[in-house]
């Protein structure tokens, strides 16, 4: 393992943090200390200043508006913008930016790219992911939601796609003008050569979107129905039914950057977890003391699985099993210190005063207060993170198959 940049990461890195702070306040304590509208606020003048700088497209080439860095320049800049505790971009652009923007890089025809991208970059389309389904969750393969090409469509030359079926746990999609879509566009074919990666329009006829609210309170998951849904037959990623490769080049475009960025928000998780221990008075316990140092060796664990991580980028090597092995760690650990959090609260916990977080993932932002409200909220929120991305079963199963050389889990198939 080399935990070493190259040199002309470094330079970067420089470039960064003079940027941080000729722009950002001297007593800046991070996003999480601004009260909830003020912080809204700065997200989206923030954002603004990313893209001008071409941070928020980094690794794009230039004449898409990018700067054509390396995957490492990126992993530095989002390395010090965790430290800094400002975010990239908005809730959202996980979708469009990191997602949809690789995928189209790697997958798009000219014309896509000449039209989405500078829409993703400006904020103008906001997107998010149709990949879920009642149905469809862990064997993603298995997904119902239909398209039909319909040659004599208005929408464009080539027809329309018509589409139909469900979608679930869709983040922002309420917020959203814009979903890719997993469909099934061939029934003869084996179900992993018969999907199509599809960009469809939100707010027309024959899409409805309906939020439902967490446990934690908030509104970002939604179930999106499509009943004779339109979207031009030209709006498909990567050519028809090769969908699937197209959806499992998107799901590695981000592991890097959260190898470099998760051991940095959940070590200031930890700090202000030791900070609650005495305000609540117990930091002498020697119970709560014990747990506290495991949560923090769990952490630092966690700092040198993301280094092996992005060793292997150092080399060129695409997100292999060790993926698994980063997801399924942190998200179990979520659950752990939150639980300790809301035991050192006690009843206090239970009743939620302060800020909420802004974030619906992993720990709150950086600088947030030590509130029952933040912890409380953000107890709730760890245990989603057993289930996006891939559950934890699903991880498991992953390792068992792919690194211990295990037989596969046995596939139950339809009459």
């Amino acid at each position: 393992m080399d935990i070493r940049y190259p040199p002309e990461t470094e330079t970067f890195r420089t470039e960064v943090r003079a940027f941080l702070t000729e722009t950002l306040p001297a007593d800046w304590k991070g996003i999480g200390a601004l009260d909830e509208g003020p912080a809204r606020d700065f997200a989206r003048d923030w954002r603004r200043r990313l893209a001008e700088r071409r941070y928020l497209s980094l690794t794009w080439p230039e004449r898409y508006g990018g700067r054509g860095l390396s995957k490492l320049h990126q992993v530095v800049l989002m390395e010090e913008l965790a430290l800094a505790g400002v975010p990239f971009g908005l809730p959202q652009d996980t979708f469009g930016v990191k997602m949809l923007a690789n995928t189209l890089l790697r997958w798009g025809t000219e014309e896509q790219k000449a039209h989405f991208l500078p829409r993703i970059l400006s904020g103008e389309d906001t997107w998010c992911q149709g990949y879920s389904e009642p149905d469809a969750g862990s064997d993603l393969a298995s997904l119902r939601t239909r398209a039909v090409l319909d040659k004599g469509g208005a929408g464009s030359e080539g027809g329309e796609w018509v589409i139909d079926g469900q979608k679930v746990w869709t983040s922002g999609a309420h917020h959203s003008d814009w979903i890719f879509v997993l469909a099934r566009t061939n029934q003869d074919v084996s179900p992993h050569r018969g999907i199509s990666f599809l960009l469809v329009p939100l707010g027309r006829p024959g899409v409805e979107v309906r939020p439902f609210r967490m446990m934690s309170g908030q509104l970002h998951f939604n179930e999106v129905f499509f009943t004779g849904a339109r979207t031009r037959a030209d709006l498909v990623v990567g050519g028809v039914d090769n969908g699937w490769a197209v959806a499992q080049s998107l799901l590695g475009v981000e592991r890097g950057e959260e190898a470099a960025t998760n051991p940095i928000l959940f070590k200031a998780e930890v700090e202000r977890l030791v900070e609650l221990a005495r305000l609540h008075g117990k930091d002498r316990d020697p119970v709560i003391r014990q747990r506290i140092a495991w949560c923090w060796s769990k952490v630092e664990i966690m700092r040198y699985l993301g280094y092996r991580i992005l060793t292997g980028w150092l080399k060129g090597a695409d997100p292999g099993p060790e993926s698994s092995i980063a997801k399924l760690y942190w998200s179990e650990y979520h659950t752990a210190v939150t639980d300790l959090a809301m035991d050192i609260m006690g009843l206090h916990g239970q009743v939620p005063v302060g800020r909420p977080p802004l974030r619906t993932y992993r720990a709150d932002d950086p600088g947030a207060a030590n509130s029952s409200a933040s912890w409380s909220t953000t107890y709730l929120i760890a245990r989603s993170g057993t289930i996006y991305a891939g559950t934890s079963q699903v991880q498991r199963n992953i390792l068992a198959e792919k690194v211990l050389g295990l037989p596969r889990e046995p596939r139950v198939t339809s009459p």
